[in-house]
């Protein structure tokens, strides 16, 4: 028996979040006494083989170049299949786009217990539990997997990435590839230098901006913090800010180290979005705003007073002022 994570890639680069998955289901593995492996499709760039410093010792890869295209249904055949090759009792993904429309297809294919969202390893103790969160971040959940095989899909960055030394053992998959139901007509893709979902650290913007052309502050702070930026809803609907920024219930859901809330009233559904950032900063000059209850740190002030003294400190503590 074995622990297959499931390596994430786009554009022949693993994601951030594959590397939080690795180290999640290397840890997994101990826990169980047992190895990880991981499985990776389509065609990659990097060297697999380092990929054993995150606690795996064998890297499964399907180098078909249909894979290159994300189609949940045919990578959904293709991961069974690895899965049978390891001899995996316990399969990991990260809850990402990807993941989110593999694992429950998988679970149904294999009859696995899933748990979506995990937040912390299982507890092995008293069998096989996993800890989630419920209600839009509100609560958690600790929910028993008595299935043979059990499928865990991680939240990103509720997992510090922990590399050590070692390579792993890189093994062609002979799979079969079911023909992609999918046409890929266009690719449209979002360029940045941080993408939202993986960033660390997020500066994010509401209607206390008063308008796009003053989303400056928000992107000089973020490029000084090495940051990716996102806004509420309402900045997305009124076409401020792109779609693809839109962080809340009704948009992405990310949990950054660092979120800093600039003119954002904090209304339920955009907390849904952040609420397991690990740091919230508000800054708001309305002192009644909701967003106060649920920050770790507020301002309470003029956004266009704040947010330049801000950006002027920071400038200072790097040396560039």
């Amino acid at each position: 028996m074995s622990v297959l994570i499931f390596i994430d890639q786009a554009d022949g680069h693993v994601k951030k979040a594959s590397l939080e998955a690795l180290s999640y289901g290397a840890k997994v593995a101990e826990q169980l006494g047992t190895t990880a492996e991981g499985v990776v499709l389509g065609t990659v760039k990097e060297d697999l083989a380092a990929l054993g410093k995150y606690g795996i010792k064998k890297v499964h890869h399907v180098a078909n170049d249909t894979l290159n295209h994300f189609d949940a249904q045919v990578f959904t055949g293709v991961i069974a299949q690895a899965v049978t090759a390891a001899n995996a009792n316990v399969v990991i993904f990260s809850n990402n786009v990807d993941g989110k429309a593999i694992a429950p297809r998988l679970a149904a294919r294999l009859k696995a217990g899933l748990v979506s969202g995990a937040v912390a390893l299982p507890n092995t103790s008293n069998g096989f539990a996993v800890k989630k969160s419920v209600f839009s971040g509100k609560a958690f959940a600790n929910i028993a997997l008595n299935s043979p095989i059990k499928i865990i899909s991680l939240n990103p960055n509720s997992y510090a990435i922990a590399a050590g030394e070692g390579t792993a053992e890189v093994a062609p998959l002979n799979a079969t590839v079911e023909a992609s139901k999918v046409k890929v007509t266009t690719v449209n893709k979002v360029t940045g230098e941080v993408p939202l979902s993986e960033a660390e650290i997020v500066v994010s913007g509401g209607r206390g901006l008063k308008g796009p052309e003053n989303w400056g502050l928000v992107e000089d702070l973020a490029k000084l913090l090495g940051a990716a930026t996102a806004c509420s809803r309402p900045v997305a609907d009124v076409h401020w800010r792109p779609h693809h920024e839109h962080v809340g219930q009704t948009g992405l859901a990310i949990a950054p180290n660092l979120y800093i809330a600039i003119g954002i009233s904090g209304a339920i559904q955009h907390l849904a979005g952040v609420n397991r950032s690990k740091t919230i900063v508000v800054i708001n000059k309305d002192p009644e705003a909701p967003f106060f209850k649920a920050a770790d740190y507020g301002i309470v002030g003029d956004a266009f007073e704040v947010v330049p003294k801000i950006i002027e400190a920071v400038k200072k503590v790097k040396g560039m002022a």
